[in-house]
Order: C-alpha cells, then sequence, then structure tokens
C-alpha cells in the first residue's frame, strides 16, 4: 500500500513537472495526518526515495553527474622493466589471440592460446590462469593484466608449474631481466633505474634514426626515379 502510494505521488509529481497536468492544492491537514506515515514509506522504499533526491537535484544543479574514470595507461611508462620491443612483442601476441578484437582475451581466447602454444590446459586451469592477474575481475585478461603475466615470470613469481609460466615460457617473448630487487644497495639501485631510463631513451633514439633513415632512402629512391625518368623525355 505504501509502496503504490509513493509510486502514484511520484508518477503525478512527473507529469505536473512535464506540463501535463497542474498542480492541485492539498489539505494541510491532510498533509500534516500523512506525516506520521512518510518514515513507513521511505522504509519501505528507501531506494527509490534516494533515486528521486537524486534526481531533483540533478534538475536543480547543485548535484554533479559522476562520469566514469578513465584511467590513461601507457605500458612503456609501467612497466619499465621491459623494452619497448619486449612490450610491442607482447602486443602483438596479445592482438593475435584477441579473437574478438574487443582488447581482451576471454576463457575462450585464452584456451586456444594455450593449445596453439602446445600446452592445452583443464577448464578450470584457464580460469585459475585468469584469477591469478585478474585485477578487476572481469573473468578475461586485459592488455596490463596480460603483461602482468611476463612481469611476475621475470620477478620469479610463478610456479614452474602454473599455465601462467607455461604460456611465459613459451611465447618465445625473452623476459629475463635483473630488476632493482637484486639490488644490494640503495646506491645500485639508484644506479640501475638512471640505466633504465637512459636505455629507454636510446631505444626511443633508435626508432626515431630508422625512421629518419628509411624516409631519406625513400627520398633517394625518388630521386633516381625521377632521373631516369627525364632521361627517357
Amino acid at each position: 500500500m505504501a509502496t503504490d502510494e509513493l509510486t502514484s505521488k511520484l508518477t503525478r509529481r512527473l507529469q505536473i513537472e512535464e506540463g501535463a497536468e497542474d498542480p492541485v492544492a492539498v489539505d494541510v491537514s491532510e498533509q500534516q495526518n500523512g506525516s506520521e506515515e512518510k518514515p513507513k514509506i521511505a522504509n519501505a522504499d528507501s531506494e527509490l526515495g534516494a533515486k528521486l533526491m537524486r534526481r531533483d537535484e540533478l534538475n536543480e544543479g547543485q548535484g554533479e553527474r559522476c562520469q566514469p574514470s578513465m584511467r590513461v595507461f601507457n605500458p612503456y611508462t609501467e612497466f619499465k622493466e621491459f623494452s619497448r620491443s619486449q612490450i610491442r612483442d607482447m602486443e602483438k601476441m596479445f592482438k593475435m589471440y584477441d579473437a574478438g578484437k574487443d582488447n581482451y582475451i576471454d576463457l575462450m581466447e585464452l584456451k586456444l592460446m594455450m593449445e596453439k602454444l602446445g600446452a592445452p590446459q583443464t577448464h578450470l586451469g584457464l580460469k585459475n590462469m585468469i584469477k591469478e592477474v585478474d585485477e578487476d575481475l572481469d573473468n578475461k585478461l586485459s592488455f596490463r593484466e596480460f603483461l602482468l603475466i611476463f612481469r611476475k615470470a621475470a620477478a620469479g613469481e610463478l610456479a614452474e608449474d602454473s599455465g601462467l609460466c607455461v604460456l611465459a615460457r613459451l611465447s618465445e617473448i625473452d623476459v629475463s631481466t635483473e630488476g632493482v630487487k637484486g639490488a644490494k644497495t640503495f646506491f645500485e639501485a639508484k644506479v640501475h633505474a638512471i640505466s633504465e631510463s637512459n636505455r629507454f631513451e636510446a631505444e626511443i633514439r633508435q626508432e626515431q634514426d630508422a625512421k629518419k633513415k628509411q624516409a631519406e632512402e625513400q627520398k633517394q629512391r625518388r630521386a633516381a626515379f625521377n632521373d631516369l625518368k627525364s632521361a627517357f623525355k
């Protein structure tokens, strides 16, 4: 009864806001009598009341609409223990088995991956593989979670007989690297961090130099072709 009465009031209130009906004066004594039932109504349908209050705040400009957080993921800065070349190889492998092209590897796609690698897993084994790195608990692997597999493998955090360890070992991506964990002193850790930064910058420069060289070769081939073309005129 209380829920039906509240629903009726909400429907009428929305019709008045939209101009479909004119507001009607209400007897004050009736409001006072009804005020005794408000706690019961609120308890009976507190969720609906909260939604109505939220809607009123938005209409009056008092509340702010919640936007989903859009965290920008940069694998090169977050996974500094790997070179750019290694990360590109991992990305290539990830996209190869992302049959749905939705930027995720689900259980069936992981099943196909392990079969292609020659290490088929049971249904429970596949679920455990995803569970070990599934940080957002969506039962599938994002590219970041895929990279976590190789981070754990490089750090020796995976059991030798685990499916993830087998995946990392058979992927033909060399993730052998000595991290800061092996540094004996703070100074050695700082030197390691600086060398990692320098290596990252050197890789970027090498990529830029390779692109410049390729552009220069294309320019030279184009000039030679034009010279040859003009010779026949």
